[in-house]
């Protein structure tokens, strides 16, 4: 009888896992991502966006968004069985500035946004986009 155990329960595992969509599955974690505007104002008087933001994967658009000094665009994800998840932005800096991101990338992203509560937060800044893996230290990975 131990052994049935042993056999079915992972059939069991596999044959559930088949039956959901890819994308909803249950079996896997939800990522949060943030994008915060951290640019100086410069000439924009504040509380006017000078940060206008869009980001999208293959089949979800998330939005554009007009975003002012120390908004925050934020959105959930979960990784796809075949581990091809991809959110990319296209952020620009008012009258300055334009770049394009891979703002969430499941191999790359799987393991160093889960250290800090399964998120990946960006910060765009006046020299370029940093991530942080916690929150404390960034790393500019997209310079303008």
């Amino acid at each position: 009888m131990g052994n049935l155990k042993s056999v079915a329960l992972p059939l069991l595992l596999a044959v559930s896992i088949m039956h959901l969509p890819f994308s909803e599955s249950l079996w896997f974690f939800n990522y949060h991502i943030h994008v915060t505007n951290d640019l100086p104002l410069l000439n924009s008087p504040p509380g006017k966006p000078n940060l206008f933001l869009r980001c999208k994967s293959k089949n979800k658009d998330i939005g554009l968004r007009a975003m002012v000094k120390g908004q925050d665009y934020t959105w959930d994800t979960k990784i796809n069985l075949s581990q091809t998840t991809l959110f990319f932005c296209n952020a620009r800096w008012e009258g300055r500035k334009s770049r394009s991101f891979d703002a969430f990338v499941a191999n790359r992203d799987d393991r160093r946004c889960s250290v800090y509560h399964m998120s990946c937060m960006w910060s765009v800044r006046e020299d370029g986009i940093y991530f942080s893996r916690n929150n404390a230290t960034w790393f500019n990975e997209y310079p303008w």
